[in-house]
């Protein structure tokens, strides 16, 4: 699983004040940690910054490529920070985060990651509310997105289709729609084009100690539909032993076991069932939990474990 460090990102205060400070060592040990952390690239969000912007992402860039060489990811609306940043990029192919389907960002985006040969996160996402439906967003996507990409010559292979994952919190119908967003994408083009989710949108204004547990199952429902990437937090150690189980394959406990069963039968269009639970296992049944308000069959409340 590839996966973009979604770490360096301005709402956090310790980032806020390291770039207005332009703290050059906790950028770079922050960037250390999450390579060896496992990270596939690192996403610099830096907001609109409409002012500083120019500034700052380019600045950003220098950093980070004085610790890594792994991809960086562009991720501002600010079209002159993007181009600043990709004029001094030095190493790796990067990432823009990203276009959707408006007509005036399609018009700008992809051409100017055209111009620097970057890969480009794409969303299914046009003008008013994001879509509910995976066929509505698919559809954005085979209508939208790729004809524009062939347009302009743009390779479908550098393209991500982010089908966009959305809170279970106050969402929560989104929430197996993206599933099937994923799963159909990847058989709606040939070459089948990336497909990409901000993991971690999935429990947002949820309760703290609740949102690992909703990351790390519906990363393994992600994986089974076939995502290829996903924004989420390196760092979060029992998010990547659940990648970890399903990549190996690893039937060593029971709990494993379970979750390679959820892989496969979202891989398989069919849903987890009861037999396939150890009710008096609390691991299990707290996954069976999740499962069930992922998939919109009991409505979320801050005490669905309960």
């Amino acid at each position: 699983m590839y996966i973009i460090a979604e770490n360096i990102q301005i709402l956090s205060a310790e980032v806020k004040r390291a770039i207005a400070e332009r703290d050059s060592a906790f950028f770079r040990n922050l960037i250390a940690r999450l390579e060896e952390a496992g990270a596939n690239a690192i996403d610099l969000n830096i907001g609109p910054n409409k002012k500083l912007g120019h500034e700052v992402l380019p600045w950003l860039v220098e950093e980070a490529e004085k610790v890594t060489d792994l991809p960086l990811c562009f991720d501002t609306t600010n079209l002159a920070a993007i181009e600043a940043a990709c004029e001094t990029v030095s190493k790796a192919q990067p990432i823009i985060n990203s276009t959707d389907c408006k007509a005036e960002r399609l018009a700008v985006v992809p051409a100017l990651a055209k111009k620097y040969n970057t890969r480009l996160i794409g969303l299914t996402m046009a003008e008013g509310l994001i879509p509910v439906s995976a066929d509505e967003r698919v559809t954005l996507a085979l209508e939208k997105l790729i004809p524009h990409m062939l347009e302009i010559d743009f390779p479908i292979t550098d393209l991500i289709i982010d089908p966009l994952v959305l809170t279970v919190s106050g969402c929560q119908e989104y929430c197996p729609e993206c599933i099937d967003a994923v799963r159909a994408i990847k058989f709606s083009w040939d070459p089948p084009p990336l497909t990409n989710g901000g993991l971690s949108n999935v429990s947002n204004a949820v309760p703290r100690e609740m949102r690992p547990l909703l990351n790390r199952v519906y990363m393994v429902m992600l994986m089974g539909a076939g995502i290829d990437m996903v924004i989420a937090d390196p760092l979060e150690r029992d998010l990547l032993e659940f990648i970890r189980i399903v990549d190996e394959r690893d039937d060593s406990t029971p709990l494993n076991r379970l979750l390679l069963t959820l892989h496969d039968r979202v891989e398989a269009m069919e849903e987890l069932g009861p037999e396939d639970v150890d009710m008096t296992d609390p691991e299990q049944v707290a996954v069976w939990k999740t499962v069930q308000v992922l998939l919109n069959k009991i409505i979320y409340t801050d005490a669905y474990l309960r």
